[in-house]
């Protein structure tokens, strides 16, 4: 018997039960609120309640939004997976870990099985995964229609969809309309393929983050033509890429209208696009109009092709800065023609650089008409390149544009930004849509975090561990956060990616000292809607102060971009419904008192009127975003 009681297991127990005592005793009735006594004390959140304790010196209450985004995995699991993760062999168990842990990850797609040999109408359909689809097809039709409709996660794979096939027609119309982060791939679509076409109709309209990718897309086809109509219209912040698109075909005509109109920062790309095509023929009409800081990239576009008919019309018509590059295009090209009307007229000045535009084509047409200001040419071909009504404004001074109406409300959502004087009781204002967009996920537990890659040193480490194939969009996410974490800082910023709360603790407290608090706005009641403005409490006495504020970062787990924010006021107020002045809300909201150092295109100002460094700019903290000050 007394073996039995000295035995490590006995000990184990005993010094559990004493340590439990312990975290009771200083946490008081803080730890009862957020720990139930009969959990396990070595569990991720219990740790961090501890650490939270040694490292804030306060008696605040501790934030329970802050402390529900803890991992949620029990103590045995957090071993388990740590001890994977320092092995790195946690892609080996990659689904339970998401799963565990409540990560974001797509699911492996494995091929289908499924034969589709015969016309087929896909209706209100999402999530599958297409396999060697209509191959060989001859004649037929096939529609996808309200497909993936307002999923949240669609993840849609086609591959080898059409091959070889004759006179085969292909129509998708709202496809995925709605949905948020779709992941959609379509891989050897139409290769080969003799006549027939593909429609794709108010495809992807009003998505959050579109990741969509065409690779070896209608390559070696034979007058197969193609449509984009509407195609990614109104979309947020996401990228399309389309690589050897229409490589050695015949005689295929493309067609994109209405493409990628009114988005919000979105990069399209287009690789290899006509590379060695006969007799192509693609327009560009409506491109990128309205959109909102675009980024469209041509890359060996129509390179060694042979006759190619190109016209870009009304392309990037009234778009708000951005960025185009044309390298490599049309070159070696034999015969080409290429029209740009109304190209790059933006509402406020991009830039566009041409680089071995045309370089060696022989024969080659290529006339600009209503060219835009702000424009590189290098390298590009001296014979046969003419440029009507060019506008080249060489004052070396930018020239600042303020929208107004409906074209201010899309590129800038009213009450955005406001001044400081509006936050005052009895101020009726628009409250911008405050909701946030991100999939759910939680903090990983610093034991698993601290072992996992993080650097574009070693992107492919961090792939092989969440499962991203090469351009796929778990490649783009990561890539994407790395490149916001990674960026230098601005001129007096302070800044650190997270992945834990404990990492978030400590930047913080590096920042302000120790006796710190963190705040976000209560709910999302009353978004995109007129609010009235209750009772306001300024933080540290309404002086100007520095705050450190955390915003997400889509990735797998929850990743928070922190950086410090001088020179500052912030705010807590009463958020009332306009009509009945019930409180509905508690928000936090920041004002920037110093924005010499912003550009002069930032949304706040095309709002707001002036200019950087003339203005205070004034925004509300968003559902899950926070911002950490010097507790009063």
């Amino acid at each position: 018997m007394l073996h039995h009681l000295s035995s490590p297991l006995f000990f184990l127990l005993l010094l559990s039960l004493c340590f439990l005592n312990h975290v009771n005793y200083l946490g008081g009735t803080e730890i009862s609120d957020s720990i139930d006594m009969k959990q396990n004390p070595f569990t991720p959140k219990a740790h961090l309640i501890r650490y939270w304790d040694k490292e804030i010196r306060n008696n605040l209450p501790k934030s329970p939004f802050l402390l529900s985004k803890a991992s949620p995995l029990n103590a045995v699991d957090s071993a388990s997976f740590a001890k994977l993760a320092a092995q790195n062999a946690l892609s080996s168990v990659l689904p339970s870990f998401c799963s565990s842990a409540k990560l974001f990850c797509f699911p492996d797609l494995s091929n289908s099985l499924e034969k589709h040999d015969t016309d087929s109408n896909f209706a209100r359909y999402l999530n599958k995964n297409f396999t060697n689809y209509g191959t060989s097809r001859v004649g037929g039709a096939d529609s996808f229609k309200n497909y993936s409709d307002g999923d949240n996660l669609p993840v849609d794979s086609f591959r080898r969809y059409s091959r070889d096939a004759v006179g085969h027609h292909d129509k998708f119309s709202n496809y995925a309309p709605g949905s948020n982060v779709a992941d959609q791939s379509f891989n050897t679509y139409g290769a080969s393929a003799s006549g027939g076409a593909g429609s794709f109709k108010n495809y992807n309209e009003e998505v959050n983050v579109p990741h969509l990718r065409f690779t070896s897309y209608a390559s070696e086809g034979n007058g197969r033509a193609h449509s984009f109509t509407a195609y990614a219209e109104k979309t947020n912040s996401g990228s399309e890429d389309f690589a050897n698109y229409g490589k050695n075909a015949n005689g295929a005509p493309n067609a994109f209208t209405g493409y990628g109109k009114e988005t919000n920062v979105i990069g399209s790309g287009f690789s290899n696009y006509g590379e060695g095509a006969n007799g192509a023929n693609d327009s560009f009409t409506s491109y990128g109009e309205d959109g909102n800081v675009p980024n469209n990239r041509f890359n060996n576009y129509g390179a060694g092709g042979n006759a190619a008919v190109e016209s870009f019309s009304n392309y990037r018509d009234q778009a708000n800065v951005g960025d185009d590059s044309f390298q490599s295009y049309g070159k070696d090209s034999k015969s080409g023609k290429v029209n740009f009307a109304n190209y790059g007229n933006s509402f406020n000045e991009g830039t566009d650089v041409f680089k071995g535009y045309g370089e060696a084509a022989r024969g080659q047409t290529v006339g600009f008409k209503m060219y835009g200001v702000n424009n590189t040419f290098k390298d590009y071909a001296k014979n046969g390149v003419t440029f009507a009504k060019y506008n080249n404004d060489s004052s070396g001074v930018q020239k600042i544009k303020k929208p107004s109406g409906s074209l201010l409300n899309r590129w800038v959502e009213p009450g955005k930004f406001f001044r400081e004087s509006v936050l005052k009781k009895g101020s009726v204002m628009a409250m911008p849509d405050i909701q946030d967009k991100m999939p759910k996920r939680s903090f990983l537990p610093r034991t698993i975090v601290s072992k996992l890659p993080f650097s574009s040193s070693k992107i492919k480490d961090m792939k092989e561990i969440f499962h991203a194939g090469d351009n796929s969009s778990m490649e783009s996410i990561i890539k994407e956060a790395l490149g916001d974490c990674e960026r230098a800082p601005s001129a007096g910023e302070t800044k650190r990616c997270v992945g834990s709360v404990e990492d978030m603790i400590d930047f913080a407290t590096s920042i302000l000292g120790r006796n710190v608090a963190v705040r976000t706005t209560e709910n999302v009641n009353g978004s995109k809607k007129k609010i009235m403005i209750g009772s306001v409490k300024g933080i540290n006495g309404g002086k100007v102060t520095k705050s450190v504020s955390c915003h997400q970062s889509l990735f797998p787990y929850l990743l928070y971009y922190c950086h410090s924010v001088p020179k500052v006021r912030v705010y807590e107020a009463d958020i009332l419904d306009a009509n009945t002045k019930a409180k509905i809300n508690h928000g936090v909201a920041i004002c920037h008192m110093d924005t010499s150092a912003w550009s002069p295109t930032h949304g706040a100002f095309l709002a707001l009127g002036s200019g950087p460094g003339k203005i205070e700019v004034c925004h509300w903290i968003f559902e899950n975003d926070m911002t950490w000050t010097t507790a009063d």
